[in-house]
């Protein structure tokens, strides 16, 4: 019997296909990959990324410091520095609104702050702080949530705006809270701001320090506020210092915050707080903060305490600016009672070394003339121009000797009245007819502009006929102006305060042809406008025989140690000289004797008589121009009204010259009769004697006609 043999069964062949495998050895590879990549990560860079993880950052964060001490010439304190107890929050990169807000809300548990500045934004601020808020706001606004899911600047005044217009109740501590978060919000990563920098009781200081643990960035601190010991005096010559709140002014920002200030930094917004803003800031201290990870700050060392700034001592003696100050006030508010003022802009004096260009006091005081409401107003010295009348005259007759068509020997001039065609004659204030001639010193005496006319036409080579006509030549206007910017009538002095102004020059035409009118009342200080620091400055430069001196209120610089102790004085302004006249001294000799007969003259008309008591005598010139002003002030097309502006140069003792003034009260009326700027004038001088041991002249004679010199 034949077997035969069962075949095996064919072994089903694998269907996983080449693709698939392929892959799964691709895999593979990954995942070797991988493996290798953690291993070298792990074993072989392990400590460096764990130090990479634990890493820190090191910034440096600077802190304001006390701004420098102002003094008088005498070393009296004007402006100190008053030091507060102060709750401070240093702001650490990357926190989040909901840590401050949580930071806020526990603290107001300690402290009561204002919240009356508080507007609708900064509630919305709060509000969207908390993020279930915020959540639940977007749910309010789907619309703007789909359109702006890309911009989350959008979206958040989206959000912003819905909640002012719903806005929630808050409790009065809750807007405390909010007036806190508002304070935080807006500083800038690392900065520190003050979250209550005045009023901060004894109690919440006690009680802040006890829970700073608990709030991140609440820290103890000092803040320091300008005082003035003497009260308003001199307040708007050394000006003022901008709040922590309102920071840097808009004005110059860019500027500000390229030299390293913070937004918050308080700095000089007016006067010689901002003229000398570089001095007077000093030097912040810096810290080197350590950053972690998490962006908080987990160390602080510091590095420089940090300067307070330089002081300045001023070249004013306060008690003195005071004595000014007084007589000034009690001056006008006689020219007011007298019924003198209602449309008087108010009264200014200034007083100065004329050797050195040193300000001895600055004064003003400025009225509404709608509310008759009195303001200090010392700037007005030198940021307010008048027509100064009589009292440049000096000056016209120092130019006419530079021209030559007088000269020191050869001065006398017919004193005939000008007659122009249809316009009043042109006169002194004394009747046509009282002289048959002046010479300069007599001109001066009488103050005649009869012969400071006559001077104009000289210079002009005018071609007159009374009533007829009168022709000069047509670069008059500049001759006059260069002579009196000689001494600096018409310029900006450069004195160290910001604000000064030039004043007005008047048309030099009139229809087309040259104003000859005009001309002549330029030569008796009735046109042209001037400032009383320009008076100040040119008066004198005619005191000191022809040096125009620069004006200045810094006499020095000093620093104050960090231990409270004055230091060596660093800077010492020193004396400029501007210009010199180009007057030989028997020139300016000549207008002395004329200045010091104006005051010690014999003549009925002599101005300045009332001076004459003085001892050391002095020399001064008086003015008095016819004027204009409007019915209402801040309106252009209101009445124009025809006033008198009075005003006084003037230097003393006249022999050697320590102090020289100018006083000026514009626009009083018409027809006034007041003294009023020699009254000024005339206390100035003697409680400076007084003051400042001016010995008596022992041959003093009032009436002495004859200058000694």
């Amino acid at each position: 019997m034949k077997y035969i043999r069962t075949q095996k069964p064919k072994r089903v062949k694998s269907q996983i296909p080449l693709r698939l495998n392929l892959l799964f050895f691709f895999v593979f590879l990954l995942l070797a990959a991988l493996v290798a990549q953690l291993a070298y990560l792990q074993i072989f860079n392990g400590e460096k990324f764990r130090t990479e993880v634990d890493r820190t950052d090191q910034t440096l964060v600077t802190g304001a410091v006390p701004r420098g001490l102002i003094f008088d010439s005498q070393g009296r304190p004007l402006v100190t520095n008053q030091a507060n107890n102060a709750i401070t929050y240093t702001k650490s990169m990357g926190v989040t609104a909901a840590s401050m807000r949580a930071v806020a809300d526990k603290l107001v548990t300690y402290i009561t702050v204002d919240t009356d500045n508080l507007q609708p934004r900064d509630y919305a601020d709060y509000y969207l702080s908390d993020s279930d808020a915020s959540d639940a706001v977007i749910q309010k606004i789907p619309d703007a949530a789909t359109k702006y899911k890309n911009d989350t600047g959008k979206l958040y005044t989206a959000q912003t705006e819905y909640v002012e217009k719903h806005m929630p109740t808050f409790t009065a501590k809750q807007k405390q809270s909010v007036a806190l978060y508002k304070i935080m919000n807006g500083a800038t990563s690392l900065t520190t701001v003050y979250l209550k920098n005045t009023g901060l009781t004894e109690k919440e200081l006690a009680l802040v320090g006890e829970h700073l643990t608990e709030m991140p960035g609440v820290n103890l601190g000092t803040d320091w506020e300008r005082h003035y010991p003497n009260g308003a005096s001199m307040t708007s010559i050394i000006g003022t210092v901008s709040s922590e709140k309102s920071g840097l002014p808009s004005d110059g920002l860019t500027g500000y915050l390229a030299n390293g200030y913070a937004r918050n930094d308080r700095v000089g917004i007016s006067y010689l707080e901002k003229a000398y803003e570089n001095v007077l800031k000093g030097a912040k201290s810096r810290t080197q903060v350590e950053i972690g990870s998490d962006n908080e700050i987990i160390n602080s060392v510091q590095k420089f305490k940090g300067q307070q700034g330089a002081n300045l001592t001023l070249t004013i003696d306060s008690a003195y600016q005071q004595k000014v100050e007084a007589i000034l006030k009690k001056t006008f508010a006689s020219a007011v009672s007298d019924g003198e003022a209602a449309n008087a802009d108010g009264a200014y004096a200034v007083a100065m070394n004329p050797s050195t260009g040193a300000v001895l006091a600055i004064a003003g005081e400025a009225q509404n003339t709608k509310s008759h409401k009195v303001s200090d107003d010392a700037l007005g010295v030198l940021n307010r121009a008048f027509a100064m009348g009589s009292a440049v005259k000096p000056a016209m007759i120092l130019g006419a000797l530079q021209d030559g068509v007088i000269s020191v020997s050869d001065n006398t001039i017919a004193d005939t009245p000008i007659y122009l065609p249809a316009t009043p004659v042109k006169k002194s204030v004394y009747p046509v007819g009282t002289f048959s001639s002046l010479n300069a010193a007599s001109a001066l005496e009488v103050s005649s502009n009869i012969y400071m006319m006559h001077l104009a036409m000289r210079e002009a080579n005018a071609k007159y006929s009374p009533k007829v006509s009168m022709t000069m030549d047509s670069d008059i206007f500049d001759k006059m102006r260069r002579y009196f910017a000689e001494f600096g009538l018409g310029l900006t002095t450069g004195i160290d305060l910001p604000g000064e102004i030039s004043g007005l020059q008047g048309a030099t035409t009139l229809n087309g042809q040259l104003a000859v009118g005009s001309a002549l009342d330029l030569s008796y200080g009735n046109y042209d406008t001037y400032t009383l620091m320009q008076m100040a400055q040119y008066v004198s430069a005619v005191a000191n025989n022809g040096y125009r001196m620069k004006p200045y209120i810094v006499q020095s610089i000093s620093q104050t140690a960090n231990n409270g102790k004055a230091t060596a004085t660093t800077n010492v302004t020193t004396p400029t000289i501007l210009g010199k006249i180009p007057n030989i001294q028997a020139q300016i000799d000549l207008v002395k004797q004329g200045m010091w007969q104006v005051v010690h003259g014999t003549n009925g008309w002599t101005t300045a008589t009332s001076l004459n008591t003085l001892n050391p005598g002095v020399a001064g010139k008086t003015g008095t121009a016819q004027t204009f002003t409007r019915a209402d002030p801040e309106d252009s097309t209101s009445k124009l009204l025809e006033t008198t502006t009075l005003s006084f140069v003037g230097f003393a003792p006249a022999t050697n010259p320590q102090i020289a003034i100018a006083v000026v009260f514009p626009n009083l009326e018409a027809d006034t009769d007041g003294n009023y700027a020699q009254v000024v004038a005339k206390q100035m001088f003697s409680d400076y004697y007084k003051m400042n041991d001016v010995k008596a002249d022992k041959n003093y004679t009032p009436h002495q006609v004859k200058l000694k010199n």
